[in-house]
């Protein structure tokens, strides 16, 4: 049986990095996964459903499947850097402590891409659909109306923001069980194609390149797993536990991915028309309810996709990026008042308001253009992409060079693999994506060569005493 945790050692997982534990120690290993549910959205399908389809030749559930796979490597190379450095800040911890303190700020540089972005893209997706269910409000009504109510509920403390987060979890499941009732059910009866197996594989269409490149989109279902990091500092489980608890998250929205997307490949209406045209309306999934189980369960789908999309994903996005900012600011790598927690509820209060006004204005703007929420997905992807590169190789410089682990597969092996599948999504990504991102990465560059010529070196404090690494444990299979 697990002992309870000791408060005043996982305090001290802090404090020996030189740092004062501020936040509060409340989130259980049940807390950190529903977090990490709840960031990935069990029911992420249903939004991009038919740009995945279109792009992988209807084999959406090989899709989910490749990338849970690819992503699994990134959430073993997470769980042994986690362990290692149980703080919050995630990459830009990992890889400034693992590797270099300049490379860990270019890596926050580079993840912050994704996190500002993220809430943006959650909040601007979500109003959209709302404002199709009523059209009487406009859409930047209800994007503020988003904000608003995540902020408050973020701002009152994280144990408010967990017990959120469980409601909204019942609730997406609770859908997601409908739609695969109703969707066997008609299947059973003979609409749609019937039970088929092309959605995991079907000769006429297969490509690696074509399935590789549904992939880098499906992907973005799959971001957030690696938020559960950011709570480091929150959770009161030792830090192998927080590890465990991204690696299960991950494959628990990775199966629940792949029965929703094969039930509704199965129920597309016009399969030959998505493939040629793409689903430029976003609608393919509702379209699949449709034939599932007529117009009521259409419009159940669509809202609670705004809903999930709009509050419960964006909630915790928010969460993590502020946390992210904390981290950062209080290495002075950030403005200081980033760093600034509430004594009441204990949270980064400025960090979490400076990323509901980043999100209010770039939603707004977004909205405003014919391809908002493309070029914010592509954003994304990309800066999450090129920071999982570097917290590979940040596992292999900690553990193999600089300790000398003779681990092999969890410690060079699994990195590695996860190092390479990553490399041949970013250089396989959008054009635009690209020169966006590394223009971004060009201003971080800038900034760092400033923090050197004003002395302001990026520089971490150091162990307050020496301590061994957590002794390993025999790789055991997921239960």
């Amino acid at each position: 049986m697990n002992q309870p945790p000791d408060p005043a050692a996982t305090a001290a997982q802090v404090e020996r990095f030189g740092y004062r534990q501020e936040l509060s120690r409340s989130l259980s290993f049940t807390d950190l996964l529903i977090y990490g549910l709840i960031f990935m959205v069990p029911i992420a399908p249903f939004g991009i459903f038919g740009s995945v389809y279109a792009g992988s030749g209807g084999m959406v559930a090989l899709t989910y499947l490749i990338g849970m796979v690819a992503m699994m490597f990134t959430a073993l190379s997470y769980s042994q850097m986690v362990r290692a450095f149980p703080m919050a800040g995630s990459v830009y911890t990992y890889t400034g402590r693992g590797i270099a303190p300049p490379v860990g700020f270019l890596a926050g540089w580079v993840i912050l891409l994704d996190y500002i972005l993220v809430p943006g893209l959650l909040y601007l997706v979500a109003s959209v659909a709302m404002h199709s269910l009523v059209p009487a409000v406009p859409v930047w009504l209800w994007l503020a109306a988003f904000v608003v109510l995540n902020t408050i509920v973020n701002y009152l403390g994280i144990q408010m923001t967990a017990r959120v987060n469980r409601f909204m979890l019942a609730a997406e499941l609770i859908i997601l069980a409908i739609f695969l009732v109703v969707g066997v059910v008609a299947l059973a009866q003979g609409k749609g194609e019937g039970f088929s197996l092309r959605p995991l594989f079907n000769p006429d269409t297969f490509s690696w390149p074509l399935v590789f490149g549904a992939v880098s989109i499906a992907v973005l279902s799959f971001l957030g797993f690696d938020g559960i990091s950011m709570l480091a500092e929150e959770s009161r489980e030792e830090a192998r536990r927080i590890g465990r608890s991204m690696v299960a998250a991950l494959l628990l929205a990775g199966a629940l991915f792949i029965v929703q997307t094969w039930v509704a490949s199965m129920l597309v209406p016009d399969a030959g028309g998505l493939l040629d045209s793409g689903d430029p309306e976003g609608t393919a999934f509702y379209d699949a309810a449709r034939v599932a189980g007529g117009g009521w369960l259409a419009g159940l789908t669509a809202l609670a996709t705004a809903i999930a999309w709009g509050f419960a994903n964006s909630l915790v996005a928010q969460a993590a990026t502020s946390r992210l900012l904390y981290a950062m600011a209080r290495d002075r790598q950030m403005p200081r008042f980033l760093a600034r927690v509430n004594a009441r509820h204990k949270v980064p209060a400025n960090a979490t308001l400076l990323v509901a006004g980043i999100s209010l204005a770039l939603g707004l703007y977004m909205a405003s253009r014919d391809d908002g929420i493309s070029l914010l997905s592509t954003l994304i992807n990309f800066g999450a992409m090129t920071a999982f590169l570097a917290l590979h190789v940040s596992v292999v410089t900690h553990y193999v060079v600089r300790n000398g682990s003779r681990d092999w597969l969890r410690h060079l092996v699994v990195p590695v693999i996860g190092f390479l599948i990553l490399f041949y999504v970013v250089i396989n990504a959008k054009v635009a994506a690209q020169v966006l991102g590394f223009v971004w990465l060009g201003i971080g560059v800038i900034v760092l060569i400033t923090f050197y010529a004003i002395g302001r070196r990026p520089e971490l404090p150091a162990l307050a005493e020496a301590a061994p690494e957590p002794a390993d444990e025999p790789v055991k299979e997921p239960q």
